[in-house]
């Protein structure tokens, strides 16, 4: 029987060679879906005859099929669309949304071959509002695949959970300010959050349409940059893609040289972390990378992100914010949060928007030292799932830095364990290298095992 958590490449190899058939591999992949899914609150909509259907073609096209990705069952974050399936955006207050088109990756997974079996739990509205508790969701707390005790992150919750328990092959997730890069940390599953503009959100939830990211969440780097390779590319309804084509493929050149912040474990009492992040340091060293210490220009980057997100999302949600179903919402927080955003001047908005352009030129001066940043996704293992975040997140670090104001892509993967738990780093590279994110996150897993270990349910 396939191992359900081989790599999209031993996936498709056993398709081919009629190991398995899509059939039975989407049927060995619902069941876990429909069971350890469920469990961890992973689970917005399991898409079961839509799944069986797409792979019986699937296994009818095989011996033609170009794609690696033909026949493997995949899920995508909920603020996907699909055509003529509920997208409730994690929202109890959009119960009964369906649209009837594809959003355009989903849209290019299935034309690739790929099996869609499920749409993945969210937080609400992406969190927009500023949420406090893991319950802001429809589906509830998202429960850690390691530990049922620890929340599994957000908002790109039910991917990390679901890519790291086997129970899809693959998923996608979206970023904002660290909602692709935080359930991976968290999950020990590998996120690709790619350059802004690489891959169309057309289909997608808006949050902050200035800083909203669509990108892969896998079970290894490798299989990210299969996906990635997949989904992104221009499309005439997203007048924000960018026109340049992606390539993966490693330059020419000696390795990337990697930058390395001053961390601040001691502060922070991560004294695991950072016997983590050193050995990963070695492990780099090992294979011939190259490190110096660098340091981002110093600006208010959270201040702005936060800015910029209400007074955004508060513009994509207006007519839900004051309509009667503002008050359905799983968190408090939130709504008080989308509420206020209403309120955001158009002074700060534009102060935000002037310091972002003002940080081109000066933040992206880090990249005249290095060739990409390597640092850890927090300095602790994941959060109690019964407790407030604001009495949780204390010492966990995180900031976000320039990465998502200045749209950098990054790689993140699990680089060591704390009381069992996973830890995260992350490869952060300039805008339109995902390649170096690839490259070197791709080495340090030929050089360690983080990403192959299997959580015990």
């Amino acid at each position: 029987m396939v191992d359900l958590y081989s790599s999209i490449s031993e996936l498709s190899s056993a398709l081919r060679k009629r190991q398995v058939s899509s059939t039975e591999l989407t049927q060995m992949y619902l069941e876990r879906l429909k069971t350890l899914g469920k469990e961890h609150n992973a689970v917005a909509e399991v898409t079961e005859q839509l799944a069986l259907e797409q792979a019986a073609r699937a296994d009818h096209r095989m011996g033609e099929a170009k794609s690696p990705l033909n026949g493997i069952p995949f899920g995508v974050k909920d603020l996907l669309s699909a055509a003529g399936l509920p997208t409730r955006w994690g929202s109890p207050g959009h119960y009964d949304q369906v649209f009837n088109y594809d959003a355009t990756p989903v849209a290019r997974l299935q034309d690739a071959g790929g099996v869609l079996i499920g749409k993945l739990a969210m937080v609400e509205l992406a969190g927009g509002g500023n949420y406090n508790v893991a319950g802001a969701s429809a589906s509830g707390p998202g429960l850690s695949a390691w530990d049922k005790k620890l929340w599994g992150g957000g908002s790109s919750t039910g991917s990390g959970i679901a890519t790291a328990l086997a129970c899809v092959g693959y998923s996608l997730g979206s970023e904002t300010s660290g909602s692709i890069i935080c359930p991976s940390a968290f999950n020990g599953a590998t996120g690709f959050r790619p350059t802004y503009g690489r891959v169309s959100r057309y289909g997608a939830m808006a949050l902050a349409w200035s800083l909203d990211k669509i990108g892969p969440i896998c079970r290894s780097a490798e299989d990210c940059g299969i996906v990635l390779d997949a989904i992104a590319g221009q499309d005439p309804n997203d007048g924000s893609t960018l026109r340049e084509k992606l390539n993966l493929r490693p330059r020419r050149g000696p390795k990337p040289r990697i930058g390395l912040l001053k961390e601040k474990f001691k502060e922070n009492k991560a004294d695991v972390c950072e016997k983590a992040y050193q050995d990963a340091i070695k492990v780099f060293h090992s294979m011939g990378y190259q490190t110096v210490d660098v340091m981002h220009a110093d600006y208010p980057y959270d201040l702005a992100v936060g800015i910029i997100v209400d007074a955004e999302g508060a513009s994509a949600h207006e007519n839900f914010i004051r309509g009667d179903r503002l008050n359905m919402l799983a968190d408090v927080n939130q709504v008080a949060g989308f509420a206020e955003g209403l309120q955001t001047k158009a002074v700060d908005y534009l102060w935000a928007m002037r310091l972002r352009h003002e940080m081109l030129t000066k933040a992206n001066a880090i990249w005249d030292k290095c060739d990409c940043i390597f640092s850890p996704v927090f300095y602790h293992k994941s959060v109690p799932v019964d407790q407030p975040f604001d009495k949780t997140f204390t010492n966990m670090g995180g900031d976000s830095g320039p990465e998502n104001l200045l749209g950098w892509p990054a790689m993140a993967f699990p680089i060591g364990f704390e009381d069992g738990a996973p830890l995260g780093g992350q490869i952060i590279a300039p805008c339109m290298r995902e390649d170096v994110c690839l490259q070197v996150s791709k080495d340090f897993q030929k050089g360690t095992d983080f990403h192959k270990r299997k959580p015990v349910p």
